[in-house]
């Protein structure tokens, strides 16, 4: 087990943890939290993020990121901002990597249609969706359904967005009964680091796959804050390089600059509320990790420019419009057709009095591999 004793006095320790919800021994090699990180990554629903849309879908090509390889690189920026305070750089991988174990096959078009379908069934959402699998859906172990995760990994994914005030989610709520996740306070650091890591990651690897699809070029980027400075301060006869390392330098300088700027305004924050304990930075009246506003600013400029040049052009919007359609007819018949089911091996799909939300369930877990070749088999 890693000694943890030099670490901020700020970050989650492993040998102040609240345990898991089932008690089991504990590790002599690893641990509380890299047992953690290693039950996310052994999960089924994490292997599966390989097949599932980030933007593009899989058959687009090779080199667009899929849900598996945004959440690789969620986790190395995590990483690299805990590990700059000392904070518990292994409980950071952990919320980086299993942020968005709950998405549906097709990104945010079949989460959309997910809850249209849910609307009259306690709904869908892909958070929620997350702690439903590691609460419930994996089915690995003798002693227990779902992975076992600890107190503060489970309410650093429910928390990772700030203090649950509203209606909560059935899952959220479900959990949250059993064992006190004290959704009105904010998480902790290593959390809210796996959250930012997220938007940086995320604005800065879209432009890079929305160069490769050609949903526009340098000079429109020329245009933008942040990412037009980083192509400034190239040299002139810097097309002359192949694109894929031109897309490179730009993301990964302008990844940098967000980086340094979550840095300083944590130190910032740190020095104003001179908060003594993790405890401390869960009663805070603020969110600690953040942007600048100046950089939060210019993240807000690269967001829309991404919404209306990527995520609104027609090539991505047919592809929504094919997962709308491929989500709604599994949707219907897996939730009709016994005859299906039964082919298929999925007689539990008809057993289960909560039809409309195994269903659901099932759905939810497919690749987008996986839901386009049923669909073409029955469609």
């Amino acid at each position: 087990m890693k000694n943890t004793s030099n670490l901020n006095h700020l970050a989650v320790l492993d040998q102040d943890s609240k345990g898991r919800l089932i008690t089991e021994d504990t590790s002599r090699t690893r641990s509380e939290f890299q047992r953690d990180r290693d039950r996310i990554i052994h999960s089924s629903a994490f292997r599966r993020l390989k097949h599932k849309t980030q933007v593009f879908v899989s058959h687009e090509g090779d080199h667009y990121r899929t849900r598996l390889t945004h959440s690789l690189e969620v986790a190395q920026i995590a990483r690299s901002i805990s590990r700059y305070f000392n904070l518990n750089e292994t409980h950071t991988e952990t919320l980086a990597l299993a942020h968005d174990i709950g998405h549906p096959p097709f990104g945010h078009a079949g989460e959309d249609t997910l809850k249209i379908l849910m609307s009259k069934n306690d709904g869908f959402d892909h958070n929620d969706q997350a702690i439903r699998i590691v609460h419930t859906l994996e089915k690995k172990y003798f002693d227990f359904d779902g992975l076992n995760l600890t107190w503060e990994t489970l309410e650093g994914l429910v928390k990772h967005n700030g203090p649950l005030l509203k209606v909560l989610p059935l899952s959220i709520k479900s959990l949250n009964a059993e064992f006190d996740l004290r959704l009105e306070e904010f998480s902790s650091l290593e959390a809210q680091i796996a959250a930012i890591a997220d938007d940086i990651a995320y604005n800065n690897h879209d432009i890079d796959d929305g160069l490769r699809a050609g949903f526009f070029n340098y000079d429109d980027l020329r245009e933008l804050p942040l990412v037009g400075e980083v192509i400034s301060s190239f040299p002139k006869n810097f097309y002359h390089f192949d694109i894929p390392r031109i897309n490179n330098e730009i993301t990964r300088k302008s990844t940098a600059l967000m980086i340094d700027d979550v840095i300083n305004t944590i130190e910032q924050n740190i020095s104003s509320l001179r908060p003594e304990n993790c405890v401390d930075i869960r009663n805070a009246k603020q969110q600690i990790v953040i942007f600048s506003e100046q950089m939060s600013n210019k993240v807000e400029i690269i967001r829309s420019f991404l919404v209306e040049r990527m995520y609104q052009h027609n090539k991505v919007k047919e592809m929504s419009a094919n997962a709308n359609v491929v989500v709604l007819f599994l949707f219907n018949l897996l939730l009709t057709d016994q005859q299906v089911c039964t082919a298929e091996g999925l007689e539990s799909l008809i057993s289960d009095n909560n039809h409309h939300r195994t269903v659901c369930d099932f759905i939810a877990g497919m690749t987008d591999n996986f839901a386009q070749s049923m669909y073409n088999k029955y469609s």
